[in-house]
């Protein structure tokens, strides 16, 4: 009857842990996001043919990758990239620009905190005239 008991106990146990250690974890992640984007800057886009450059910005420990997202009002989509300056005055992922919308999207992952950069944005159309976006680092 003992062994059972202590089994029954150490089974309990465990089940806590886990369930202890999953919730926290997640609730850790949705909390860094929102402070990583509640620290967002807010800027808007006007149309050029040419690439047009925001910065220069400095990442810090709020958030580990450089995130942007349009305005939900915004038309049309940007195209955009990170330049790290202290380092190239090329664009990354081998100088390529992505197409971003209105859901927080990440343009650089695994930013080292303290690196300088600028996001270097272009219109994807002639629909994204005068558009307002957020960019969190």
């Amino acid at each position: 009857m003992t062994r059972t008991r202590r089994t029954a106990a150490v089974l309990a146990t465990t089940a806590l842990l886990a369930a202890g250690a999953t919730a926290p974890a997640a609730a850790q992640a949705e909390g860094a996001a929102a402070s990583c984007y509640s620290g967002a800057v807010s800027l808007t886009y006007h149309y050029s043919t040419a690439a047009v450059e925001y910065g220069t910005y400095t990442t810090t420990s709020r958030c580990s990758d450089i995130n942007i997202k349009l305005s939900s009002s915004a038309t049309g989509f940007l195209d955009a990239c990170v330049v790290f300056v202290d380092h190239t005055s090329l664009c990354n992922h081998d100088n390529t620009y992505s197409t971003f919308g209105p859901q927080w999207a990440t343009v650089a992952t695994d930013v080292k905190d303290g690196t300088r950069f600028k996001l270097r944005v272009h219109a994807y159309d002639t629909d994204a005239q005068n558009v307002p976006f957020q960019l969190a680092f």
